[in-house]
């Protein structure tokens, strides 16, 4: 057997609430680059489950900018360190360089690709002037009073350079060496959170919190007009100019991507998202104006993490748009041969991922509000059923992909979910602080108290499985379909050598894997009529070094997948247990769920937001 990936569905750039997320585009116009927790992705912008991902930064970055070339990539992280790498395979990196003390914020290249400016949050200084093949200084950044948020670098001759900061000043350099000539006060009245200069280095504009928009000499830096004074009604989060360098667009708070035209000051294009009403999570945080590209494309990213295609010439909402997880997935469930799979994630954020056109759509209406701990789906697809934090239990319509209007409240704040079906009836197990509570669709049935309750549940017809992860013991159960139905406790499995993480019955119901705190999986067998107790088939399948997530079954019970803390996933032989195929770090972070979704097939969800198909051979 092999594990080879086919595909990678990429998370959404992390954003957060009042800050710019930054975007950039490669100068042909084939790609975007953006940050996703721990990782930079480099995708397709016209097929966006084309992608690649650089992993090399140890935390978090912050900000990844194309070089005028669009050989390299240039991004900076939360420690300070800025690298520069190969933007083709992203690999190959080709500098790393430590250059402030804080969280980089914005980096920017000079017109040769030879040079960057870096700024930021620092404690002796918030920013640095460097070669990128060696990290040598080719000037200072000095003149603010707080932290630097922007900086842009004019590409023709003579080089300049500008920067914004959070002590509304713009401050401007003469290069190379970058040396510090003035500071431009009076314009902002709060932070400057973008610049840039036009594409023939004729005009630089700033924007800010203030909702001004500025426009700039490129090479004197005087003033010469504030244009959109009043139209916008939240903070202007960042700016790009049109290739022909008269036009330029803005994204703003007030959930609004607008496109200037700069001699006459004019908004020639504006686009509203979310309606009239809209929410919070429909604020526009950050824009790129695609060079290279004949259709007038751009890009906006909205405080959910959603990627916002537009066409200057269309004046309807986006053309596109991409979705994704901006934070740790903690849940997935398939139903083999649907060509769908359901996942959440700990911001409540639920989507529902068409896997033959390899795109998410959100589900619909109101779902959770915080951390989704648990998702199962009736035996015939039909229904998928959430748990989250805010101690709810809500169903979802598999056909119209939306949360149904009436919630139940669970019993304190639910641990696990297994659903089953019996006699054509489904059924909805739920593990909370207390013990395990039976549902059927729309009301409480049972409840079964438990002095160690359950952290993990797997059910199949009337067999029901159930462990603590404070407790190295499994407890199985017999659900009886009678009026009143009840959980029967059957057999308790003990001597485990460490502590159940995640459960799972094969479809045959003839196998219980468990994946363990430790990282071992035990296999179990169902009694038959030579053994009639359960009985440890194998305990070889012991390739994971820190705690096991998930587990599930191939629709044959032939196979079984895995996913862990450690980050790597593996596929499983039940006739041979010592065979095993690997995808080693597969998720940075580890891996928060799997599962098979048809012959040949699973995918691999993490705690970096990604899923992954993967083809097993």
């Amino acid at each position: 057997m092999s594990l080879t990936l086919r595909t990678l569905l990429a998370p959404s750039p992390s954003t957060t609430r009042g800050s710019p997320t930054p975007i950039s585009a490669h100068p042909k116009g084939t790609h975007i680059t953006y940050c996703a927790n721990k990782t930079i992705y480099v995708r397709s912008i016209d097929t966006p489950s084309e992608c690649k991902q650089y992993t090399a930064h140890t935390a978090a970055p912050t900000i990844a900018r194309f070089s005028p070339s669009g050989f390299y990539i240039a991004s900076g992280d939360t420690s300070g360190t800025v690298k520069i790498w190969d933007s083709v395979g992203c690999e190959n990196t080709k500098g790393s360089y430590e250059v402030i003390a804080g969280r980089i914020r914005d980096v920017a290249w000079d017109g040769d690709s030879a040079r960057i400016i870096a700024v930021g949050d620092g404690r002796e200084r918030y920013g640095a002037c460097i070669t990128a093949d060696s990290g040598n200084s080719v000037g200072e950044i000095s003149g603010h009073a707080g932290q630097i948020n922007c900086v842009d670098v004019r590409k023709q001759r003579p080089i300049r350079a500008v920067t914004g900061s959070d002590d509304a000043t713009l401050c401007w350099y003469h290069g190379v060496p970058f040396k510090y000539q003035t500071n431009v006060r009076g314009r902002h009245e709060k932070y400057v959170l973008g610049v840039q200069f036009s594409p023939d280095g004729e005009r630089f504009v700033s924007v800010g919190s203030d909702r001004k928009i500025w426009v700039f000499d490129g090479k004197t830096g005087e003033v010469v007009k504030e244009i959109g004074k009043g139209v916008h009604a939240g903070s202007v989060f960042g700016l790009s100019w049109a290739p022909d360098s008269k036009r330029f667009v803005t994204c703003s708070g007030d959930r609004t991507v607008r496109v200037w035209e700069v001699e006459s000051g004019e908004c020639t294009r504006f686009w509203r998202m979310g309606g009239e009403k809209g929410a919070v999570g429909d604020q526009q945080v950050g824009i790129v104006w695609v060079p290279g590209r004949e259709d007038g494309m751009i890009i906006s990213i909205d405080l959910d993490g959603n990627l916002n295609y537009f066409c200057e010439g269309r004046e309807d909402g986006p053309v596109m748009t991409v979705s994704g997880h901006a934070k740790a997935i903690t849940a997935s469930v398939a139903v083999p041969g649907s060509g769908k799979i359901w996942t959440a994630s700990s911001d409540g954020r639920t989507l529902v991922w068409d896997l033959k056109n390899e795109v998410a759509y959100p589900v619909s209406g109101d779902g959770h509000t915080s951390y989704v701990s648990g998702l199962a789906a009736t035996s015939d697809g039909s229904t998928v059923s959430t748990i989250g934090w805010n101690d709810t239990l809500r169903s979802i319509s598999a056909t119209e992909t939306t949360f149904a209007s009436n919630p139940i409240k669970t019993n304190g704040q639910p641990k696990a979910i297994a659903s089953t079906t019996i006699d054509s009836k489904p059924y909805t197990l739920i593990a909370d602080n207390s013990g395990i509570t039976l549902y059927n669709s729309s009301s409480e049935l049972s409840r079964l108290p438990l002095s160690n309750p359950p952290t993990t549940l797997s059910a199949l017809g009337p067999l029901i499985a159930a462990a603590s992860s404070t407790s190295p013991s499994i407890t199985l159960y017999t659900l009886t379909p009678t009026l009143n139905p009840a959980l029967t406790p059957v057999t308790t499995l003990t001597s485990l050598p460490s502590n159940p993480t995640t459960l799972a019955l094969s479809p045959q119901s003839t196998h219980l894997a468990a994946g363990l705190a430790n990282g071992k999986i035990l296999v179990y067998r169902a009694p038959t009529s030579r053994n009639p107790e359960w009985e440890l088939e194998t305990n070889r399948w012991s390739a994971h070094s820190g705690r096991v997530n998930s587990i599930a079954w191939s629709g044959d019970g032939k196979f079984a997948v895995s996913g862990g803390l450690d980050t790597h996933v593996f596929v499983w032989s039940l006739e041979d247990p010592g065979r095993r195929v690997k995808a080693l770090n597969a998720h940075k972070e580890g891996v928060g769920a799997v599962c098979w979704t048809a012959e040949g097939e699973v995918v691999s969800c993490g705690v970096d937001g990604a899923v992954k198909v993967w083809d097993v051979r």
